[in-house]
């Protein structure tokens, strides 16, 4: 899924500027991710030009280069979703987010440079910010485990999924994170489960119908409970802390898996986890 989202506020310093009126800088939420992790890349335009700047028009008002270790460029396999008129007034800045993971190949483990051109139409003229860098790393494997996904008419082979557990640092603290990959090996979705507690291994538990129960310490007296199906899509999200005894995952005499200890939080309040882009486009907001 995509995101584009506006955000218009006050001044920012420090940017890229075109005869001292208008300024564009990139701006990366994270700076390591792993390979086909959602990318959300974002541009900042500052308008100091004492009118108002009309941007957005064209799916080629802001372009995006990536390039690798050794200055090549990556290759573009879409355009991102970038096409919405607005109108930036003087004394203010807007801040274009997007998702580059669908746009770019990055599966491949190595250091990259990111910048941004951006076309003022008014001026007839083009801003190009200054690279920012950033990594695709591998990440920890922690658990990894193939299954089959039976067809709808159950004739024939199983399809082929692999769940794989890693552990990566975001913005330097340790997170867990589930991969679900196709029998080809290419990965279908990459799901940031949280942070990773250096108490506490991870509980992953497959049923009958090969969904992934997973149990993950959130806190020093909290959990989180996972049910994950084959597509990498969250069924169920559940907060169960420490009562007497802590959470665990058992199967019953039923085959079916349930959480053992523990006491059940109702509504769960850890964070949820970061999955996909919301499908609204175009929020802004102005101060």
């Amino acid at each position: 899924m995509k995101r584009l989202t506006f955000m218009i506020g006050g001044l920012l310093a420090g940017v890229c500027l075109l005869q001292g009126q208008v300024a564009v800088e990139m701006v990366l939420p994270q700076d390591k991710l792993l390979p086909a992790e959602q990318f959300l890349a974002g541009v900042r335009v500052v308008n100091r030009s004492g009118q108002p700047l009309h941007l957005g028009e064209g799916s080629d008002w802001i372009q995006f280069v990536i390039e690798g270790a050794d200055s090549s460029s990556l290759k573009q396999l879409s355009n991102p979703p970038v096409q919405k008129p607005f109108v930036l007034e003087s004394s203010q800045q807007a801040t274009l987010k997007v998702d580059l993971a669908p746009c770019f190949d990055l599966r491949t483990i190595g250091k990259y440079q990111i910048s941004a051109v951006v076309k003022i139409r008014d001026w007839n003229s083009s801003l190009t910010t200054k690279s920012l860098p950033f990594e695709v790393i591998e990440g920890t494997k922690l658990w990894e485990q193939v299954v089959g996904v039976p067809g709808k008419d159950r004739t024939g082979p199983p399809q082929a999924r692999k769940y794989t557990l890693q552990q990566a640092n975001y913005l330097k603290e340790p997170r867990l994170y589930l991969r679900v990959s196709a029998a080809d090996g290419s990965v279908m979705k990459i799901l940031n489960l949280g942070p990773m507690l250096a108490i506490g291994q991870p509980d992953p538990v497959l049923d009958r119908s090969n969904r992934l129960h997973l149990l993950q310490q959130t806190g020093a007296r909290v959990s989180t409970y996972f049910i994950i199906n084959t597509d990498g899509d969250i069924e169920s999200e559940e907060s169960y802390e420490y009562a007497g005894t802590r959470p665990r995952l058992q199967m019953d005499e039923t085959g079916r898996v349930v959480v053992k200890g523990g006491s059940l939080r109702n509504p769960p309040e850890n964070a949820a986890p970061v999955t996909e882009p919301k499908k609204n486009v175009g929020e802004a907001k102005t101060s």
